[in-house]
This record gives structure tokens, sequence and C-alpha cells, in this order.
């Protein structure tokens, strides 16, 4: 697929096209399909072990959610995933409530262990899961504790030899090395089921169709953020303003 630069990041997805592999959880597969299609990528959504490996290779992206993962799609989720290692495809891993329970923690341990991502995109809760940090966890929200997320996302980065993307009231990418932040958004996204899943579907759409993935995704997370501003203030209401916006805004209308 050929690569190209447009006026935002959204517009470039659009301009792409990428088929993404979304290997998600039950409770956002609509809207993760509905956010895609705004932007002007494609969703797939299979999590079938007989056919994973088929899928992947159709694919220009894969998302791994573990949002309802069982030892079904844990399975499938493995396969997957070195299909995509062997094709070289970009795989973000967007580890749901990692800190919730035991099984979900050994599972991400796993998944890191046994697939090279390109990326995890988490909230503040999951990267301190994952980086072995104190912290109080709360379901598959992002909990408490204090820890500078900054230098704990960098030394996962580099641990991990991939990117970190972590969202919050500002968010923030880092290789490692270096971080780019984003502020802005609003706060009634947070309140909506499956914002930040559709994030990292979005994401892995940045990495198929972008050429320097550190500043593309903060250019994909600065549309996003826009996208929330332009929507409405009632959470009735939200999703389909907030879908509606980022559909101008992959048009180059916003």
């Amino acid at each position: 697929m050929k690569k190209k630069e447009g006026t935002n990041m959204l517009s470039q997805i659009k301009k792409s096209a990428p088929l993404v592999h979304c290997m998600t959880n039950y409770v956002v597969a609509n809207f993760t399909a509905n956010g895609l299609l705004a932007i002007g990528a494609s969703p797939i959504m299979a999590d079938e072990v007989n056919e994973v490996s088929e899928i992947v290779t159709k694919a220009q992206a894969l998302l791994i959610n573990i949002g309802t993962v069982n030892e079904r799609t844990a399975e499938a989720m493995l396969i997957a995933g070195k299909k995509a290692n062997e094709l070289s495809i970009p795989i973000v891993l967007d580890p749901v409530g990692v800190g919730a329970t035991s099984y979900r923690k050994q599972l991400v341990q796993q998944l890191l262990r046994e697939v090279q991502f390109d990326l995890i995109r988490c909230n503040i809760g999951e990267l301190a899961a994952i980086a072995d940090e104190v912290w109080q966890s709360k379901g598959v929200d992002s909990g408490t504790g204090e820890i500078d997320a900054i230098v704990v996302a960098k030394r996962v980065a580099l641990q991990y030899k991939c990117l970190v993307v972590v969202t919050g009231e500002t968010d923030f990418v880092t290789d490692g090395l270096k971080e780019l932040q984003v502020a802005g958004g609003k706060e009634s996204a947070t309140r909506i089921t499956g914002t930040g899943c559709l994030l990292s579907a979005v994401c892995a759409a940045s990495l198929a169709s972008g050429i320097h993935p550190l500043q593309d995704l903060a250019r994909t997370l600065k549309d996003y953020k826009h996208a929330a501003e332009q929507s409405a203030n009632e959470l009735g209401t939200f999703a389909v303003h907030f879908m509606n916006a980022l559909q101008k805004i992959s048009e180059g209308e916003n």
C-alpha cells in the first residue's frame, strides 16, 4: 500500500484505506467497526483460531484488545500476532484492565514475550500494571496511584522495543527516548464505552498509513481529541456527534 502524507492523520488514513484486523471485545466491536469506517478504514472482526492467520495475511494492521478475552480468543491472539510478525504487519496491543486480574496480567506478559508489538496503547493504570508499579486497579478504569507516567512509559517502550501511547487528560506517545504530548479533548469521552478501544484501532490504522510512527501517532491523538471537542456534552448524543466529527476530520471538513 502506498503511504501518503495528508493535511491531518485521519485524512491520511482515509487516503490509504487500510484493512484493520480487530481482535477486540464484544462490548465495543460495533463502535470500533463504525469508527474505522467513519475515517475511511476497513474493519474486519475475526477471532476464530482456524482463520486468524489467513485474515492477517489480508490485513494491513492488527489490533489485539483483551477486554473480554477468554482461553479461545487468547490462543487466537497469539496465533494472529505471530503471523503478523512474520509478515511485518504493524500490531497494536490494548491491554484492557491488565491490572484487574492475575489472568489478564499473565496473558499480557505472554503476549509481550511471544509477539513483537509496534505499539502499546493504554491508560496510566494499565501502564503501571505492565511495568509492575504499585497501583490500585479499578476494573478496566485507570484506578489510582502515583507514578511518573512519562518515565515509566519510556522504560516500557525500551523494554519491549515498541512505541507506547498513554491516554488521559493529556495524551503522550514515546519511543523510549523522545515523547510528544497532546492536550485537549473532552471529559465526556471518558464516560462513553469504547472511545479508548476505538482509539487503539485508529492507531493501528495510523501505523498502516503513515511513514513517521511517533509523529503520526501524535497527529492521530490530536485529531481524536479534536473530534471529542466537536461532540455534544450529553452522553446520549455524544457518540453520534463523535462519529460525525471523525468523518468530517478525515474528509478535511473540520
